[in-house]
């Protein structure tokens, strides 16, 4: 159960690989990119700014990237060292043991898989509204989750219940379908939505800047609201940052004022998690101990910047209490009387959120692959197609389960549980830096995480503080201890069993690999 896999061993195994080495610094940028920019900025700034943090949400960007940065300085020190497929899998797999890096696995289906089918559904009411604009009506019980109640875009008003969301379905199709062909060819077509979503946001940023009233920013921290009574519906993470920044302030509320700050940083934390999608490509990476650092932190700083840029202008633009929208920047391009430019924004939404499922979905295939190599799940999910050279068996099952998950549970259920896989993830990898650091001091680090262990120890704290907020959401725990409990009974019925490395089939750290026959 505690056998570790050597970093030789992983360097030895991604000089074997069958994947193709095609990606370059530039291309992982933009895989970073075309996964954090989506929800982030076309659903979630409107929201934060609403019900938190006022004209703050541009301060609740800076705090909230800055957090994100600490765990992207431990990823990138690990995707240098340790230029693998299977991202933070692997890495507990060097430092923890067989049966960590087994729930590693466990945890990051909940983060990619799920978070795919999270965003779409998101995809899905962007799509749902820019077919509307072209005169195309879909019956609104095809465009949401069974009992999920269905509003009109424009009004507000419910106007059906759902019954299965079928766009979401036929996006997570497509994306299937695009992977299955081949990794080249989904890094073009990545590369042209990254640009198309880009340059969306950034025409926001330079026409709407003209637009801005400068009194809309004043007062930039809005005084603080009282609590909400008892029984008011609110997220468990955000009653815990309101509770936490109570401590900080003396107040008992997270809506507006130095509270609604952090409330507010809580609220944006998960449109960043796409950084370390990055750190899934390791094996189709031409330099990784180069480019994997370049790709993890430039994708974070760029995104961070338009973040903020993006935030300045939105509440520049419209009042703040009224940017709890679905679609907040195509709400303030209508207030400033560009109807065209609405459409537009709604497109870049649509192709933005495109590729997030593409790069999601990308690094969960990606997972499997390497989690098979190991013999921990069945070979067959390794297997790779003889012409595009990419794990199609796996893929397409991913696929197909992504689909389940996206027609059929609401946007709420899956957000919640792909934030504790998330959370899950992110504080073992900062744990993962510190252990090799004294377990493994002499190993190749192209990259070293600065001020350690410092950056690393203070990752971790602030994910399992945001993790354990929401492990007080009943269903969601309920969900996660279920779903760990099935994940161990697999793991003690077949992955022990077959593992590879546990057998000896695998080469250990002073072993010399196998010869590969060129096509085995």
């Amino acid at each position: 159960m505690f056998i570790r896999k050597s970093v030789e061993q992983m360097h030895a195994e991604h000089e074997q690989g069958e994947l193709k080495k095609t990606l370059g610094p530039l291309n992982l940028i933009l895989l970073g990119i075309g996964c954090i920019i989506g929800t982030g900025i076309f659903v979630l700034t409107g929201r934060a700014a609403a019900e938190f943090a006022g004209p703050g949400i541009m301060i609740s960007f800076v705090i909230t990237g800055t957090l994100c940065a600490l765990v992207a300085l431990s990823y990138a020190e690990l995707a240098s060292a340790i230029p693998v497929s299977g991202s933070a899998y692997s890495y507990s797999y060097a430092s923890m043991g067989e049966i960590v890096a087994w729930i590693m696995g466990l945890l990051l289906v909940l983060e990619y898989g799920l978070a795919a089918s999270t965003v779409a559904v998101g995809w899905s009411g962007y799509t749902v509204s820019l077919l509307a604009d072209l005169g195309v009506h879909i019956p609104p019980e095809f465009t949401a989750a069974p009992g999920v109640e269905v509003t009109d875009h424009d009004t507000g008003a419910v106007i059906g219940v759902g019954v299965l969301n079928l766009p979401a379905i036929i996006g997570l199709l497509a994306v299937t379908t695009l992977l299955v062909v081949g990794i080249s060819e989904s890094a073009l077509v990545n590369n042209i939505v990254v640009f198309i979503k880009v340059g969306v946001v950034i025409a926001f940023i330079v026409i709407g800047a003209s637009y801005v009233n400068t009194d809309l920013w004043s007062p930039l921290i809005p005084e603080q609201i009282p609590a909400p009574p008892p029984g008011t519906d609110m997220s468990i993470g955000a009653q815990i940052m309101r509770a936490l920044g109570g401590v900080l302030t003396g107040a008992d509320t997270g809506q507006y004022g130095v509270p609604g700050l952090i409330t507010g940083a809580a609220t944006i934390f998960f449109a960043y998690i796409g950084f370390e999608a990055v750190s899934t490509a390791g094996a189709e990476s031409k330099n990784p101990g180069r480019d994997m650092p370049i790709g993890i932190l430039g994708s974070l700083i760029i995104c961070t910047i338009l973040y903020i840029m993006t935030c300045a202008v939105l509440v520049g633009i419209v009042p703040y209490q009224q940017l709890d929208n679905p679609a907040p920047i195509a709400l303030a391009v209508d207030q400033i009387g560009l109807p065209w430019f609405a459409f537009v924004v709604k497109l870049g939404a649509f192709a933005g959120l495109s590729s997030v499922m593409l790069v999601l979905l990308y690094g969960q295939t990606r997972i499997f692959y390497t989690m098979a190599k190991d013999g921990l799940i069945p070979k067959v999910f390794a297997n790779v197609h003889p012409k595009f050279k990419t794990p199609w068996v796996n893929t397409i099952l991913v696929g197909l389960l992504a689909m389940g998950f996206a027609g059929f549970m609401g946007l709420d259920a899956l957000a919640n549980l792909t934030n504790v896989g998330t959370l899950a993830a992110f504080a073992i990898v900062c744990l993962t830096v510190v252990y090799l650091r004294y377990a493994r001091p002499n190993i190749s680090r192209p990259f070293k995480t600065p001020l350690f262990p410092i950056t690393p120890i203070l990752g971790a704290l602030m994910c399992l503080f945001l993790l354990m907020s929401l492990m007080a959401h009943v269903p969601t725990r309920n969900f996660f201890i279920i779903y760990l409990a099935g994940g161990f009974l697999l793991y003690f019925a077949y992955g022990m069993w077959n593992s590879k490395l546990a057998k000896g089939e695998v080469v250990s750290g002073h072993e010399q690999p196998n010869p590969v026959q060129p096509n085995q």
